[in-house]
């Protein structure tokens, strides 16, 4: 049996396109004020990198909505999209320089507004670090899943240049 570690702040510590592939496979864990742990293994995730990167909140600079991005690498950064879908990020990366990873899909739970939602995430976990934090984490079992990359997806605002990045990572199929 392997022992199970749970992502330190060094993991996080990283640029985005090193941390969101290392993602793959890994389990997020909300543990529920009831003590309820809710765990899933993270199938996808998408990488945003800086203000230069047209698809990032980041783009326009730190105003108050990309605020988050600029924290100290494994602030949890939840947003609202198309009004009901809770988004969940994790910064990465140095300080003041903003970059982030979402949390696309789970193992049953495809898209990221369903699988935050599965896994009872909401705007009062941002800002939180999730390193360290008893009512959410991340473990690694150490395990490993082949992924593949893919172009982000719902940014087709940012141009055919950013829309086109390969950086989303998808577990192989296979695999789960």
């Amino acid at each position: 049996m392997q022992k199970i570690r749970i992502l330190d702040a060094e993991f996080f510590d990283r640029d985005c396109l090193v941390v969101a592939p290392d993602l793959i496979g890994k389990i997020l864990v909300h543990k529920l004020p009831d003590g309820t742990e809710l765990r899933e293994r993270i199938t996808e995730t998408e990488a945003y990198r800086g203000e230069e990167d047209k698809a990032c909140h980041a783009s326009k600079g730190r105003t108050k909505r990309a605020e988050m991005l600029y924290h100290k690498s494994g602030t949890i950064y939840v947003y609202i999209c198309y009004g009901s879908n809770h988004m969940m990020n994790v910064v990465t990366g140095e300080e003041d320089h903003p970059q982030g990873v979402l949390f696309r899909a789970g193992e049953f739970h495809k898209g990221p507004g369903r699988f935050t939602k599965a896994l009872q995430i909401t705007k009062v976990l941002n800002g939180q670090s999730i390193v360290k934090n008893p009512e959410i984490w991340i473990e690694d079992d150490g395990d490993f899943y082949s992924w593949h990359t893919e172009k982000r997806v719902g940014i087709d605002y940012a141009g055919d240049i950013w829309k086109n990045k390969p950086w989303r990572w998808v577990m192989d199929e296979q695999e789960y």
